[in-house]
Formats: structure tokens, C-alpha cells, sequence
């Protein structure tokens, strides 16, 4: 009788461990986690089903409206949610902001997108899906790296039993993969860890920090929703370079010009004064012409850092807004 698949995936799993458990020591992994995780370890069907079934980013596929993804992401409980946290942790959130200069909006509104302010954080055992996505191979270079990047976590003494989080790896409150909390994740209550599962200064130092790091822009708004005259010629204004990574995301964006030139060219603000006339914006119409267009700085492309998704980062700015309203 044939060995299965599943068996065959299993032998070939436990034979490519000792390939990562190396490639870990390399990165200066202590041999005592090593050894006390890898050969706990075992295939993960599920998740490199999962993977498999990302869809693929086909250029042809229309784009949907924003709207119906708005009124999903930015509703009225995850609005409420936020409200509550952020009057409750007022005090923490303003340090942190006047130490980063990020708002305390802001960091409300990426825990509220990220995990429901900590309601769904995801259940997978990270070092078995990490090590089981390095092994299927389609990308062993990204999920070998968050492997080791999991293990050193371990040797700063994270718990072993919090290292649970999405298929894919993300973790915490604020889903940070294991790469970005070890280059990231910040202590917010010097308590001398950085407990971005259970502590929420720390989950929201850590997403201020990383926001600092991506380059926000104290005293500037990520962005604005208007009303586009009928008039604007949108050739005039189109973007004419192509964005080395997320293009797709990019190219729905006008060029680059100033609050004064969008003034001039009958653009009104909804609902926020305007910014400085010097502060420089592109616009998108995520619904088409004739619905609510945004006008978005270069705080906006910082939270296009953290997911690189138009729908998700307008959610995040008009979910910040909401909150602090």
C-alpha cells in the first residue's frame, strides 16, 4: 500500500524543520528553543489551504464601490467600541501621542480595523503555521523569516501561549506579523515588556510606533472627504507615475498638488476645515464622479504602510474621525 499524502507531507515537513531549526540558530536563536518548539511541531493542512486560496490581484477585475465596505468597516458598534476606548484611555493615549505626535484617534481606529479592539485576534499556533508555509514553499522566504522572527520572540520571553494569531502569522491587537513586533513593538507602561496581546498601552504604543516609523506627519490629517465640482477635468489631474509596490492601489490616485490649487479648482470640504495651503494632497473618487471624493496626504500612504488597501485605509481615517467627534 502507497504512503498518503498527508503522511508523505508529514515526513517532508519534519525533515524540512531541521532545515529552519538551523537556519534559526544561524540568526542567533538560542539551541534551548529550538529545542524545546521545533520538535513539538507538526504539519498544518489548513493553513497552506488557506494561502492557497488568496485570491490573485487580476488587473482586469472592476473595483467595487467604497460605500458598501464603509458601511461594514465603519459602523455604528465599532464606532460606539471606539468611543468607549478612547474615553477610557485618554490619559495613556495622550502621552502617547504627545511623545509620537500620532493621534490618539488614529491608533484607536487601527486596533478597532485590526481586531475589533482585541475581540478576534486569531487562534492559530504561530510557529506550526509559520514553519508549515515555509515548508509548502510558494513563499518560503517571507514565512521561513517570520518562523525564526517567532522563535526570537520567545527568547525575549514572550509565553509560548500567546503566540497564537491569524493563518498567515499576525498577531495581537494590532496584527503585527512576528518580524514587525520584534523591530516594533513598544513597551507603553515600563513594565519592561511589550504585551501587545493583553496590555493596551503597549498595543497602542507599539501602533504609534510603528506609524513614527512608516513616517507620520505630526499636525497633519491623513485626509478630507469633498465635493468634486462636475467641472474638474480629472485628465488634467491623473497620476502619471507608477507606484513601485501596490500599484493597483496607487493608480486610482490623482497626481500630487496643493490644498491651494485643489481650492482653486472648486473642490469644498464636507466635514473639517481645510488644512494648510501648503500641505500637499491627491485625490481619489472611490465611488466615481459625482459621490464623495477624499483628498489624501502623506499620512494617508502611512497607513497604507500598515495594509495596503484604499478601502481599508479610508475606514481607518473616517473611523478616526468618528471616535473623536
Amino acid at each position: 500500500m502507497g504512503t498518503s499524502a498527508t503522511a508523505q507531507d508529514e515526513a517532508g515537513f519534519q525533515a524540512y524543520l531541521q532545515t529552519l531549526a538551523a537556519q534559526a540558530e544561524a540568526r542567533g536563536v538560542s539551541r534551548s528553543t529550538i529545542d524545546t518548539v521545533v520538535p513539538t511541531l507538526s504539519y498544518h493542512p489548513r493553513v497552506v489551504e488557506l494561502d492557497r486560496a488568496q485570491p490573485g490581484a487580476n488587473p482586469n477585475a472592476p473595483v467595487p464601490d467604497f460605500e458598501p465596505y464603509r458601511a461594514r468597516h465603519v459602523d455604528s458598534a465599532r464606532i460606539n467600541r471606539g468611543r468607549q476606548a478612547y474615553q477610557a484611555l485618554r490619559p495613556r493615549l495622550a502621552a502617547i501621542e504627545r511623545e509620537t505626535g500620532v493621534p490618539e484617534s488614529i491608533m484607536i481606529a487601527i486596533w478597532g480595523h485590526e481586531t475589533n479592539y482585541g475581540a478576534v485576534t486569531g487562534n492559530f499556533d504561530l510557529p506550526r503555521a509559520l514553519a508549515s508555509l515555509a515548508y509548502e514553499g510558494r513563499r518560503r522566504e517571507l514565512f521561513s523569516a517570520e518562523f525564526i522572527a517567532t522563535l526570537q520572540m520567545l527568547d525575549r520571553g514572550v509565553p509560548r501561549e500567546q503566540l497564537k494569531g491569524s493563518w498567515a502569522g499576525a498577531t495581537g491587537n494590532p496584527q503585527f506579523l512576528p518580524s514587525v513586533y520584534i523591530r516594533l513593538a513598544r513597551d507603553g507602561d515600563g513594565d519592561g515588556r511589550a504585551d501587545i496581546w493583553t496590555n493596551e498601552a503597549d498595543t497602542l504604543a507599539s501602533i504609534a510606533n510603528y506609524f513614527v516609523n512608516a513616517g507620520w506627519r505630526a499636525g497633519q490629517p491623513w485626509g478630507l472627504a469633498v465635493a468634486v465640482p462636475g467641472t474638474l477635468d480629472r485628465q488634467a489631474i491623473r497620476n502619471r507615475s507608477v507606484a513601485p509596490r501596490c500599484a493597483r492601489v496607487f493608480e486610482r490616485h490623482s497626481g500630487w498638488k496643493t490644498i491651494a490649487e485643489w481650492r482653486a479648482l472648486g473642490l469644498i470640504p464636507l466635514d473639517k476645515v481645510w488644512p494648510n495651503d501648503q500641505v500637499q494632497a491627491t485625490l481619489i473618487e472611490p465611488d466615481g464622479p459625482g459621490k464623495t471624493g477624499y483628498l489624501l496626504t502623506s499620512n494617508y500612504r502611512v497607513i497604507l504602510d500598515y495594509n495596503c488597501s484604499n478601502f481599508y485605509a479610508l475606514s481607518v481615517g473616517l473611523l478616526a474621525d468618528a471616535v473623536e467627534r
